[in-house]
């Protein structure tokens, strides 16, 4: 018995040496100590070297284009021209927390440094200053954010932030997550000032958030407002359905905006963001509109089994009152709906072999607003640019890619369509060759027109692209990538009703196919 006491005394000899020493319960040092560093720097850095035959064509544009191609960008295809230049971008994130609030407090801020090699120099303006000698004031604020953490789980955002469509906290949420779940940043993908409130449960989150697109006169009703509700629950270990609520306020009648092009229905920007404009002149109007819907995923992180798939349905409405003269009244009803499934299945060892098969319609308005109604969708494209952005499909030129600097013209640039709707599909083929080190990928997309524009036809076109991606290091690769696209008869029409010109100006004449092939060096570090 004596030896069975010294041996259960030997055996706790360890921990109480431990106990003496001031080590704590075990496992309280597992963590290792750098993850409690009160600042944190990260940045993502691209590189990219383009050639294609698409480009703007007013001297005006030297510095970001972004919109539809064949829109009042000027963007248009050239059978004879091509360009040649390289981008570069930085986005450093600087993030505080202080250990004075154990971790409860956090100060996000996040920048962009964009130029063109060889743009301009010496003189002041975001997206440039590239040329010789630098010294552009060019740094533009993303993001000025304070984060509050009152109680595990619960998340306070106030300030300058991502205003993403998606339940989920985008500060402690991969991208790649964002763009595949919820309304994959396709309604609203962009930056604003407001306050959002995150509750992230472990079967259940919610979104309650507030957002001021514009304020114009602070003693005029005169602004712009966000409000966005959304509450997702896991159904079971592979399922998640939620239901959602958005509703703008516009009282801005197109004040404020970027540069002269205004915002709001009314507004020069939505003929450069290829969404449907309410032509109401200089009259001023008041918007009320409101968007519905559910999104929905089964194994959406495609770790659980091989069958992966998400979606959404959004119905919009609204009521827009113009006020010619003898006060506001009805000048359109607002119902548009859009519906989107994407489906795939990871055939072998790593998330990046899989094929994945995407499907998307959006409804169309057949007499614009002869009817006073609007029958299309709405989406964040009518007051930012852009606003929405529907950056994951795989496709290159019909929809835009995240590969992006300064340039952001696809042909297909907004899920309305200009108001013509869309049913479009798109496929991809993905495989590590090398695990982890060596990725390709095929694809093609195509797309129709819900309506027809006048002079042209349904189909939009069809799209082929590739990428070879060889990754360096942690989040550091070097890519190449490449598409072409044959435009449909729809780019026949020069059709101006609904917003700037189908083709960019010409009946009957189908521009040429836009191609692009670009060299991409990016790293994330940290």
């Amino acid at each position: 018995m004596n030896r069975k006491i010294l041996l259960f005394l030997l055996m706790l000899w360890p921990l109480g040496l431990l106990h003496g020493q001031g080590a704590g319960p075990l496992f309280d040092t597992d963590l290792p100590r750098k993850a409690d560093r009160e600042f944190q720097f990260m940045a993502f850095y691209i590189n990219q070297g383009v050639t294609s035959n698409f480009f703007p064509t007013t001297e005006f544009l030297r510095g970001q284009v972004i919109g539809r191609m064949f829109g009042r960008n000027t963007t248009m295809t050239s059978d004879t021209a091509t360009t040649a230049y390289v981008e570069q971008r930085l986005i450093p994130f600087f993030i505080y927390s202080p250990h004075l609030f154990n971790g409860k407090a956090t100060l996000r801020m996040a920048f962009e440094i964009d130029w063109t090699w060889g743009d301009v120099s010496y003189g002041a303006g975001g997206n440039q200053g590239g040329a010789v000698s630098g010294h552009q004031v060019n740094m533009q604020t993303q993001n000025i954010e304070l984060e509050l953490t009152p109680k595990t789980g619960w998340m306070i955002n106030l300030g300058l932030q991502r205003m993403y469509d998606t339940p989920y906290n985008p500060y402690r949420t991969t991208v790649e997550k964002l763009t595949q779940s919820g309304y994959r940043l396709n309604y609203f993908g962009t930056h604003a000032v407001g306050i959002s409130l995150y509750r992230d449960a472990d079967y259940h989150r919610f979104k309650l958030a507030t957002f001021k697109f514009y304020e114009n006169s602070t003693f005029r009703n005169d602004d712009v407002n966000l409000y966005e509700v959304q509450y997702e629950a896991h159904i079971n270990k592979l399922w998640k359905a939620a239901l959602t609520g958005h509703y703008v306020r516009d009282r801005g009648n197109g004040d404020g905006g970027v540069n002269i092009l205004g915002q709001g229905l009314n507004s020069q920007l939505t003929e450069y963001n290829g969404v449907f404009r309410f032509r109401y002149g200089s009259s001023p109007y008041k918007a009320d509109i409101g968007w519905i819907g559910t999104h929905f995923s089964r194994n959406a992180d495609m770790m659980l089994d091989r069958f992966f798939l998400s979606g959404y349905f959004n119905y919009n409405m609204g009521l827009v009152r113009v006020d010619r003269g003898n006060g506001f009244n009805n000048a359109a009803d607002i119902f548009g709906f859009a519906a989107n499934l994407r489906m795939g299945y990871r055939y072998g060892q790593t998330l990046n072999d899989n094929v994945n098969m995407e499907l998307l319609f959006t409804s169309g308005d057949d007499d614009g607003l002869d009817d006073k109604r609007y029958s299309g969708v709405i989406t964040g494209n009518t007051w930012a640019a852009p606003g929405g952005i529907y950056i994951n499909s795989g496709a290159y030129l019909l929809f835009p890619h995240a590969n992006v600097v300064n340039r952001f013209t696809p042909v297909v640039s907004d899920l309305s369509n200009m108001g013509y709707g869309l049913t479009a599909v798109v496929a991809n083929y993905n495989r590590s060759v090398i695990p982890h080190r060596f990725n390709v990928k095929a694809g093609t997309a195509t797309a129709l027109s819900n309506v027809t524009p006048a002079g042209g036809g349904h189909f939009l076109g069809a799209e082929v692209n590739g990428a070879l991606v060889y990754n360096l290091g942690a989040f550091m690769s070097i890519e190449l990538h490449g598409a072409y696209m044959w435009l449909g008869n729809f780019f026949d029409s020069a059709d101006s009703r609904y917003s700037a010109a189908v083709n960019g100006g010409i009946d009957g004449v189908r521009p040429a196919n836009p191609w692009t092939m670009f060299v991409v060096y990016k790293w994330l570090m940290f």
